[in-house]
């Protein structure tokens, strides 16, 4: 079986009439939910990307910041667009975040893409948010985990939110409504 979206019969300068009362009260406003997906190694991004690009792909918005990346010509000012639906940022650093231990230049430029990314959040520009690595950036203090915390409280209803990386704070898995641990098995 294929599912497939349509876009709209009405043109973008067509307004869409109010929904009625009984309209209103049949369709629900859907909750987003707070997802973490942790291990003890970095090799879960492609299972967490193939779930943001089946969002995408159904015709909603995803944003995927990775805190701990960087490249040339990178920075929320440059997001890489995938498709209609999914922009993809990170850090404004010509290199990756390992330590924490960054000059003023490299923690303003992650500072800025965390802000950016809270007002994305709560204006609720996207459907999804994926944060790769933000466990490994509150665990170097240079996201103060106070502030994500809030974020996850603040955000719109409907905003699903994906938290990634190793050793993820208590509190954040506390806030989580799905958490999923992935291991490493070894069979002789």
């Amino acid at each position: 079986m294929v599912a497939q979206l349509e876009p709209s019969a009405l043109s973008p300068s067509q307004p869409t009439k109010p929904a009625s009362r009984l309209e209103s009260e049949l369709l629900p406003i859907v909750e987003g939910l707070v997802q973490v997906v942790t291990a003890p190694h970095r090799s879960f991004f492609t299972s967490v990307m193939a779930q943001a690009l089946r969002v995408a792909g159904q015709g909603r918005k995803v944003l995927v910041v990775q805190f701990l990346k960087g490249g040339i010509r990178q920075g929320h000012e440059h997001p890489v667009h995938l498709g209609q639906t999914l922009d993809w940022l990170r850090c404004s650093l010509p290199r990756c975040i390992d330590t924490p231990q960054l000059d003023e230049s490299e923690q303003a430029a992650l500072t800025e893409l965390w802000q950016h990314t809270r007002t994305c959040v709560l204006r609720g520009d996207y459907n999804l948010v994926v944060l790769d690595e933000l466990s490994l950036a509150v665990n170097f203090n240079l996201i103060p985990e106070a502030e994500v915390l809030e974020l996850l409280q603040q955000r719109p209803i409907s905003v699903d939110v994906i938290l990634t990386g190793p050793d993820m704070p208590q509190s954040l898995l506390d806030a989580a409504d799905q958490i999923t641990e992935l291991r490493r098995s070894y069979c002789p």
